[in-house]
């Protein structure tokens, strides 16, 4: 059983550069009249707390999986914004809602044509969904760590994205009249390759230390390490061009 490795502090250490995409996200979004909102994978709820303010909502659910993260959270829940541990991949509220919003959570979620879907049915007539996600899978922070965990016999991490035009395909299908899928990179200026691995060990290694023993884990990182460190250059400052897709629709 995986055990929950996400680490509010260590996911922080970049957090301007994090809540560049959520802003950028929220951009997209049409301003409406008191909208109801779901925030899928809200984290340590200060970027959700934003999204409630900015759109002024009259209703806002932050929705997580992680307790660490909603520890956080609720240091900004009121009775009007409310944060719930739940499983976003099977989330089904059994009502409607006129924002569905999620911000680099939904790659954890396998089937997406199905997952969208069962977002979509929870979207009210004229409601909007937003969604941002990382595609870097294909840097070599994620293809080296996918290499290492079959080697080792690990259970290596599914990723699920589809093509970027096929979101948009997507989207017609279920019912969207209007809609924006979009492909970013943004160019991050770290110090150096090692802030490299610290940004990833934020993210995308949790799936890694949250399945494995401790011990297991650290002699992974130490490999991961050497093997990246053969690839990426030494340089100072390091240009870490990160890509994303922004998916926005309205019904």
């Amino acid at each position: 059983m995986s055990k929950d490795s996400w680490a509010p502090n260590q996911y922080e250490k970049f957090k301007d550069q994090r809540s560049e995409p959520f802003y950028d996200l929220m951009s997209l979004l049409n301003k409406v009249d008191s909208p109801s909102i779901v925030d899928l994978g809200c984290g340590t709820g200060e970027l959700t707390a934003e999204l409630h303010k900015k759109m002024n909502a009259k209703q806002t659910f932050g929705i997580d999986s992680s307790e660490k993260m909603l520890e956080k959270a609720r240091a900004f829940q009121t009775d009007y914004l409310k944060f719930e541990l739940g499983n976003i991949a099977s989330w089904n509220p059994g009502k409607q809602f006129d924002i569905i919003f999620s911000n680099a959570a939904l790659q954890w979620c396998g089937d997406h044509p199905a997952l969208f879907q069962n977002i979509s049915k929870n979207i009210s007539q004229g409601g909007q969904l937003a969604v941002q996600m990382p595609m870097n899978h294909d840097y070599p922070t994620h293809t080296i760590a996918d290499e290492l965990s079959r080697e080792l016999g690990y259970e290596s991490r599914e990723h699920p994205l589809l093509l970027v035009e096929d979101y948009a395909s997507l989207l017609f299908k279920l019912g969207f009249k209007e809609q924006k899928v979009q492909l970013r990179v943004y160019g991050h200026i770290l110090n150096s390759r090692e802030e490299v691995i610290e940004w990833v060990k934020g993210s995308m290694l949790t799936y890694y230390q949250s399945r494995l023993k401790e011990d297991q884990f650290k002699n992974f990182m130490t490999e991961y390490r050497e093997r990246l460190f053969k690839v990426l250059p030494d340089d100072k400052p390091y240009f870490y061009p990160f890509k994303r897709i922004f998916i926005w629709g309205r019904k």
